[in-house]
């Protein structure tokens, strides 16, 4: 089997130029980088700080097991009374994934994670934006692998957006499916 980043190279461009004509290997649109974000708004409104640490510790810990790289702390922008929320509190966590990490990261996913997922039943179109991103939720991270469930003590959800760089839908949704991600028809 091929790995993903090698299946690009000699079968996914070579497919999109003889199907969208492009003149040039570099005009083929491809991924650009990977984001997982994990918020916790929820999970610590109303709670002393030192208990905010332990949870945004324990996220981050996994967020890092997960995609194999050290999350960055993402604070709120401006103060919301509504949500107890201040401006520069850590609100949740983020990674962005690129080169090897990104393809590595992507075969988990396509291969381990999404056929794991409770009543999958493949991905909405309307999931993937007009900017190109292909964006899937994830109401608890117990398909990703690297988790142990039974020593968890609280669930997270989590996001993971792909960014590509395809001019037009169908580009987008035609790199998606040759990469292997089930787009439902």
């Amino acid at each position: 089997m091929l790995r993903l980043q090698e299946k690009y190279k000699k079968q996914i461009a070579p497919a999109m130029i003889e199907k969208f004509g492009y003149k040039n290997i570099m005009a083929v649109p491809k991924i650009e980088k990977v984001i997982v974000n994990s918020g916790f708004g929820k999970m610590v409104a109303g709670k002393s700080a030192n208990d905010r640490k332990k949870i945004e510790d324990y996220i981050a810990e996994n967020l890092g097991l997960i995609t194999g790289q050290k999350a960055q702390p993402v604070q709120a922008k401006k103060s919301i009374a509504a949500f107890k929320l201040r401006q520069g509190v850590v609100v949740g966590l983020k990674t962005t994934l690129r080169g090897k990490r990104m393809y590595q990261f992507l075969e988990k996913l396509i291969y381990l994670v999404l056929p794991r997922s409770r009543d999958f039943r493949g991905l909405a179109l309307k999931a993937i934006s007009e900017q190109g991103d292909l964006t899937i939720g994830f109401k608890e991270y117990s398909p990703f692998p690297e988790v142990n469930v039974e020593r968890e003590k609280s669930i997270f959800g989590l996001e993971v957006t792909i960014k590509t760089n395809a001019k037009t839908r169908e580009e987008r949704i035609e790199l998606l499916r040759q990469i292997g991600f089930p787009l439902q028809k």
